[in-house]
């Protein structure tokens, strides 16, 4: 009898181990989440849940910025909005001129208390043959985001933006259509016009573009993996090339005919390769063009903003008052769950206060979604969440 007791008592000390060690791994990961440096990339960082008698990983979001020049605050804030309404741990992946890295270790060491994200800084690379030319190809550094799938090479999936994004949403989201690709595509990007009579590219391009309007690039979803694999069509040489001996003889032969930059290798990428990409809808992507002469983002107006992109400078100046007012509301937010509760009435407020602009007089389209995020990510008890 006692033998049996001895056995019981056995099993229930293993048991009593092993629920020890989950709950400790369930707390421990999320430390990996906040803080860190400029280490490697964490490809497989991953915060851990028990669920169905087993302790399953949850596998991290790549998120990138390249962040030149006077752009810090702009970075930060896209940071806190992805922060803000995400579910699922992130990891961020910056690239920054070497005199803001100080800075950034700053800002993000000190919301360490999170535990909901990691991030590694690098310092801006090109290679050194051509360096000073990838660099000063249309803004500062933006060409960088050309050779992420050559720099990060543990990194399986990556949503890359600009330092000039929002998420009105959470990341998790736009992560999520890495499921509808089929097999051929290896990223995924919005048009850069919805209608063609004030299109860019249609009128103006001196080169071969995507579509009808062409894409942009200030939101791209890629699937590295794919990106490093593939042999692509171009027009260089009737033998397909991969992405990293394709860059240099692209930019070689357009350089003197394209605008704006790394955007234009892209779509003349696509352009001979449309099998490869993935196009999503207008309010993934949300810039002013879609309303600064009158709204022409259908999905937008049905649904709302999913990511709002204030490029022309839009974030600091007075000619596009309604993208101010979200960028400034999402500047000034803390992390605390009332703050971000009680963001919406004053900002809905600023927003009625530009309703003598084209964009104004649409101005709900801005925080419907916004208001849904907030909704859902804070106001619902912790276990419907």
């Amino acid at each position: 009898m006692r033998r049996y007791l001895r056995i019981v008592v056995l099993c229930l000390a293993c048991g009593f181990c092993s629920l020890l060690y989950a709950f400790s791994q369930l707390a421990a990961s999320p430390e990996e989440g906040a803080g860190g440096g400029g280490g490697k990339p964490q490809a497989a960082a991953a915060s851990w849940l028990a669920g169905g008698g087993r302790v399953q990983p949850i596998q991290r979001m790549h998120l990138a910025v390249v962040a030149c020049g006077e752009r810090l605050e702009e970075t930060i804030t896209m940071l806190k909005s992805a922060i803000i309404f995400s579910i699922r741990p992130l990891q961020f992946h910056i690239f920054a001129e070497d005199q803001l890295h100080d800075s950034f270790k700053g800002i993000l060491d000190s919301w360490s208390f999170l535990q909901t994200f990691n991030y590694s800084l690098y310092p801006i690379t090109f290679p050194s043959e051509n360096a000073l030319e990838w660099k000063k190809l249309f803004k500062p550094c933006a060409s960088q985001r050309l050779f992420l799938p050559l720099i990060l090479k543990e990194v399986d999936s990556l949503l890359y933006v600009d330092t000039d994004i929002l998420f009105l949403r959470p990341v998790d989201d736009i992560w999520s259509l890495l499921k509808k690709f089929n097999s051929t595509q290896i990223a995924a990007m919005a048009p850069e016009h919805e209608e063609p009579r004030i299109g860019w590219y249609n009128r103006f391009a001196r080169h071969p573009y995507y579509g009808k309007t062409g894409v942009n690039s200030g939101v791209m979803l890629m699937n590295m993996t794919r990106m490093r694999r593939k042999y692509f069509k171009n027009d260089m040489t009737t033998v397909r090339l991969r992405w990293g001996d394709m860059l240099m003889p692209l930019l070689k032969k357009y350089k003197l005919n394209i605008t704006w930059g790394d955007q234009d290798l892209l779509n003349i990428i696509f352009f001979h390769n449309p099998e490869s990409l993935f196009v999503f809808p207008c309010q993934w992507n949300y810039r002013p063009d879609h309303c600064i002469y009158g709204s022409n983002c259908q999905e937008a107006e049905e649904e709302g903003i999913f990511i709002l992109h204030g490029n022309r400078g839009v974030y600091h100046d007075d000619k596009q008052p309604a993208f101010r007012a979200i960028y400034e509301a999402l500047r000034n937010c803390s992390f605390k769950d009332d703050n971000i509760r009680s963001l919406l009435k004053p900002l809905e407020l600023e927003l009625q206060k530009t309703v003598h602009t084209y964009c104004g007089k649409i101005y709900k389209i801005f925080i419907k979604q916004l208001t849904k995020s907030i909704q859902d990510r804070y106001d619902r008890p912790p276990k419907e969440r």
